[in-house]
């Protein structure tokens, strides 16, 4: 006859092998309760754990009907919760001589009692680390306590239970940290990958993803630090969660989500994901004092799964998310295959613009701001224009598309900003009298933050005062969701002698919110109204009311696009004392500045710029 301890041995060696090999926990515990009901007859064995939230969860309990498992899972572990509960509660053994009369039974005895279990005696599995994971237990169909070779038993079964169960926790922790994101939980690019892959290799249904960046993430770091950034994508990614149900939302990069949509057998279907993840945003994120904003943006793409590879589909979706934050900040662009094409634009004229730059042939070109009374010239607009290899120039128009890209902007800010300085200079040592220079900014001056310094730095190091500068920016500037940061920095601006025009007044959303929210000197009226003046009463109602509100709000107007002597006539009759357009001067170069300068600067002759063939002949 085979000795307990040999049989004990035999047990343990056995369960400590197909941990070894990885099999399923629970089919391990469903093997070790089994061996052990071999080793005691007339015991029946289960095993349970407790999770973060003190709520028992059935393991294994091969001998007992599944309604007894179903009844106990999620039950909270406490002082009187039978024998398990309770033992994970106390982290001690508890023994129950009958379960009928016991008080630890109470309002339970229903679950046992049926079965033909009498009585019962639960030992807690505690982890290296002293936490109680669970607990073992036998149950007895008469009255009674253990003997002493069930007590080793149980021993032995705990003892393999601790060993299993942390097994189990470093296996599912391996896999969190191979397969989930830390901060957001959800699955990470390893996951995303392998889902993608395993998706497209399926050849039925169609297949939807969409790529979520997420706006100003880096600004928000800089200004409020890492802690803030990781709260906002935090909360970004629970408010997916919530809203894509049924999808696979993962965390690919910093900024950048990707959501799977199996099944996805219409745009429509897209549509409406991407606009219940749009409307969740929102919502501000409070941290530290701080209030946040979340913007995301969307590209999405749909295809049949059948011939389409991973890479494609990914590849597509980035172009589609692309084009959105090049075009719809803060929106959602689905794929088309007419993107393709325009992106292949896009990125020439980029790679042009990019030359240029390093070459120094992105260069300014001035158009007057004059009196509409006298035509004198009180200020100038600096314009970018690209000299090409062959010496043409070419307008913004032409490459706009270009100085959508964040980094492109950002470095023809600063190359037109050393430009104009270099030529302001230049007309100061020659005793050229001008009142101000306006330079357009764009949103990724200000998510970069050093807006103000770096204009600080150059002025001073060419010793031009910065009273000859206005920052003119669009309404587009307040709609990035920086507008803390945005109004600041114009404040600081605004401090040191540095006027703020809003340009393209007029053609926005909520211009008149902006007039009361932001600093604001100087206000030019889109050439639209102006185009319009002649022809259609409501734009002359509109200037008038706009140039009423200036006056009483003290800031000044300049109406932009004035082509005709009738409409600089109309508008100066309407209040408008300043313009700017082709009636008066195309663009020029600084050399014609100059000359324009000497002859109808503030300290020129009278006569009118409009009257003056000399522009037009030198430009």
């Amino acid at each position: 006859m085979t000795k307990p301890s040999t049989r004990l041995q035999s047990l343990q060696n056995e369960i400590l092998e197909h941990i070894a090999r990885g099999e399923p926990l629970a089919a391990c515990m469903q093997r070790l309760c089994l061996r052990a009901e071999a080793a005691a007859p007339g015991c029946v064995c289960s095993v349970v754990t407790v999770d973060n939230d003190g709520l028992l969860r059935p393991l294994a309990s091969p001998s007992l009907p599944a309604s007894y498992a179903a009844a106990i899972d999620g039950i909270a572990v406490g002082p009187r919760v039978g024998s398990c509960g309770t033992a994970i509660y106390r982290g001690e053994p508890v023994e129950v001589v009958d379960i009928a009369t016991d008080p630890l039974w109470e309002g339970l005895t229903e679950l046992v009692l049926p079965l033909g279990l009498r009585a019962s005696w639960s030992m807690p599995i505690k982890a290296r680390d002293g936490r109680v994971v669970g607990a073992f237990a036998f149950y007895y169909r008469n009255l009674g306590r253990p003997r002493a070779i069930e007590r080793r038993i149980v021993a032995t079964c705990v003892h393999l239970c601790a060993i299993a169960i942390e097994h189990e926790e470093v296996r599912a922790r391996n896999y969190r940290l191979a397969y989930f994101d830390t901060l957001t939980k959800l699955p990470n690019r390893t996951r995303f990958s392998d889902a993608i892959t395993a998706m497209c290799a399926n050849p039925a249904g169609r297949l939807g993803l969409m790529l979520i960046d997420i706006d100003n993430l880096k600004a928000i770091n800089d200004t409020l630090g890492h802690a803030a950034g990781d709260a906002l994508i935090a909360e970004i990614g629970a408010r997916l969660s919530r809203e894509l149900e049924g999808c696979l939302a993962c965390r690919i990069g910093g900024d950048e989500f990707a959501v799977l949509v199996p099944s996805c057998d219409c745009a429509g279907r897209m549509r409406a994901l991407a606009t219940a993840v749009l409307a969740a945003m929102p919502p501000p994120v409070e941290h530290d004092g701080q209030s946040i904003v979340p913007s995301v943006t969307i590209g999405g793409v749909i295809a049949d799964v059948a011939g389409t590879d991973s890479d494609t589909l990914r590849q597509n979706a980035d172009l589609a998310l692309y084009h959105a934050k090049e075009t719809r900040r803060g929106g959602y662009v689905r794929f088309r295959h007419s993107l393709r094409s325009a992106m292949m634009r896009r990125i020439r004229i980029r790679r042009q613009v990019e030359d240029a730059l390093g070459d120094e042939r992105i260069i300014p070109y001035y158009q007057p701001i004059v009196r509409l009374d006298s035509g004198e010239i009180v200020g100038l607009e600096a314009l970018a224009r690209m000299r090409l290899g062959d010496s043409r120039i070419v307008t913004a128009g032409e490459f706009h598309e270009a100085l959508l890209d964040p980094k492109v902007a950002y470095r023809a800010t600063s190359r037109m900003l050393a430009a104009i300085v270099a030529d302001m200079a230049e007309w100061q040592a020659a005793g050229l009298q001008f009142q101000h220079v306006a330079l357009n900014v764009t949103a990724a001056d200000f998510r970069k933050g050093d807006l103000f310094s770096r204009i600080v730095r150059t002025f001073d190091k060419a010793g031009v005062p910065l009273r000859h500068l206005v920052v003119e920016i669009t309404e587009q500037v307040f709609m990035g969701g920086l507008r803390d940061g945005v109004a600041r920095t114009m404040e600081a601006m605004r401090a040191h002698g540095i006027s703020v025009a809003l340009d393209d007044f007029g053609t926005g959303f909520a211009s008149l919110t902006h007039l009361l929210d932001f600093p604001i000197d100087i206000i030019k009226i889109d050439r639209s109204f102006v185009g319009a003046i002649d022809s259609g009463a409501r734009s002359g109602v509109i200037v008038e009311s706009l140039q009423a509100m200036a006056k009483r709000l003290g800031m000044k107007i300049i109406a932009e696009g004035i082509e005709t002597e009738g409409q600089a006539s109309r508008l100066y009759e309407m209040g408008c004392s300043l313009g700017q357009g082709f009636l008066y001067s195309p663009p020029v170069p600084a050399p014609v500045v100059r000359e324009l300068l000497q002859r109808f600067g503030p300290q020129g002759p009278t006569a009118s710029l409009a009257n003056s063939g000399k522009v037009a002949n030198a430009a």
